[in-house]
């Protein structure tokens, strides 16, 4: 049994040796596609089984072509899986087993057909219908052809695998086996190596959020006029979808109530879809109690005081019609007064175009909220709407405690966030 891998350097005079701890138990699925890096991947099976990590494969016809099966069995020390409809495989190990008895899904090579067929749902083969069937985190290295990465058709693929959460591992640019010199050279066996290695070692980390209930509002509101026109505002609810995400990457239990967006679910989050402020006020404070509640969401100030039953007709007279609005229930102040449900960690966002951090201290004192998150969403900031956002944290009625955070991703001001979350309660 391999307990630990040892790394040797020779450093001038003397002998360096590293020793790694072993991550003794963890399940790998490697899925082998079509393409001649394919023969790289053997380097890789065997430098993760020096970790004791345990291997099963899935070799493509197309895979088959560059390795064998008996040299990917001898390597993964497991039996290699071809064949779909095999009676005696799904017998001893069948397809939705293999893809959920596994701590990560590693396509390598990732060929453009696979990709492809990963991206619009096939499950033709055993390693797409695998595929389909995980609820496991899932890793691909892609390689081909310069010109088959660049297409459209390939990155729209790839944009979409990343947006449900794929994580990517090059490619690379160099010299390609067609001859040809670019992108789309499959990532070096240490470099696929060491992400699958940060990859499981971060899923060992200390949960510092564990045991934590947390519900965190996302995207807009849309408040209906007549069966076909609502009021609504600009927000993606990007920001609030990294935010869950991050909570629960660090062990709490989240909840997510979202309005109408294009995003998929966050993994591992338990998501509440609304349209109204409303339906969101109700779907909130039925996931109370909770340790932590993060009001995201761009809630519609006003709705209409009476939805129309039918579409509003234009008369062709230049009649406008009369829309009385209504207040729509403020949540965030809502879920900030005092009483039994109150979480002890109340975080609200001020979107502002103006006088930002001005604004957004009037709103905290206001609501009642213990911190509010300041963003500029002026039309040439491109916050609203877009990938980054440049954040103020404001804590107190003082602007010395102010903590301004640099302009980032989303997701990297989601992670920020649930770090100071985390030293709060610590």
């Amino acid at each position: 049994m391999r307990q630990c891998r040892l790394t040797t350097l020779l450093n001038r005079n003397y002998l360096v040796i590293t020793v790694q701890p072993a991550l003794t138990g963890k399940n790998i699925l490697l899925i082998i596609s079509g393409g001649i890096a394919a023969y790289k991947v053997l380097e890789v099976i065997r430098r993760l089984r020096d970790r004791d990590i345990n291997i099963r494969a899935i070799l493509t016809k197309g895979g088959a072509e560059f390795v064998t099966p008996l040299s990917v069995a001898a390597l993964t020390e497991n039996k290699v899986y071809q064949d779909l409809f095999s009676l005696t495989d799904e017998a001893e190990m069948g397809h939705i087993r293999l893809s959920r008895e596994a701590d990560l899904v590693l396509v390598a090579p990732a060929s453009a057909d696979i990709l492809a067929k990963m991206a619009t749902g096939q499950a033709g083969d055993l390693a797409t219908t695998a595929l389909l069937a995980t609820n496991k985190p899932v890793m691909i290295a892609p390689a081909m052809n310069v010109e088959m990465w660049h297409h459209r058709a390939t990155q729209a693929n790839i944009a979409t695998l990343e947006n449900r959460g794929v994580i990517r591992v090059g490619p690379s640019s160099g010299d390609l086996a067609c001859g040809e010199v670019g992108s789309g050279r499959l990532a070096e066996p240490a470099e696929i190596i060491a992400s699958v290695l940060d990859f499981l070692e971060a899923q060992e980390a200390p949960k510092p959020l564990a045991g934590k209930k947390a519900v965190v509002t996302s995207g807009p509101t849309h408040e209906p006029i007549d069966p076909v026109r609502y009021i609504a505002n600009r927000s993606s609810g990007k920001q609030g979808h990294a935010i869950a995400q991050a909570l629960c990457d660090a062990g709490a239990d989240v909840t997510l109530v979202s309005g109408p967006v294009n995003l998929p679910d966050p993994a591992g989050v338990k998501v509440v879809q609304v349209e109204t402020a409303r339906e969101m006020l109700a779907a909130v404070q039925s996931a109370l109690p909770a340790d932590i509640a993060i009001c995201a969401a761009a809630v519609a100030d006003w709705r209409t005081a009476g939805e129309a039953g039918q579409k509003l007709k234009k008369d062709g007279a230049g009649f406008i019609p009369d829309l009385k609005l209504s207040e729509n229930p403020d949540i965030l102040a809502i879920i900030s007064a005092a009483g039994p449900k109150r979480p002890s960690l109340v975080i609200g966002f001020a979107a502002e175009t103006e006088n930002v951090t001005e604004h957004a201290r009037a709103k905290r004192t206001r609501k009642g909220c213990d911190w509010i998150l300041a963003n500029d969403v002026a039309p040439d900031t491109g916050t609203f709407g877009g990938d980054q956002n440049e954040i103020c944290l404001i804590s107190g009625t003082d602007e010395k405690t102010d903590e301004r955070w640099p302009r980032q991703s989303k997701t990297g001001i989601g992670r920020a966030l649930a770090m100071r979350i985390i030293d709060h309660f610590s």
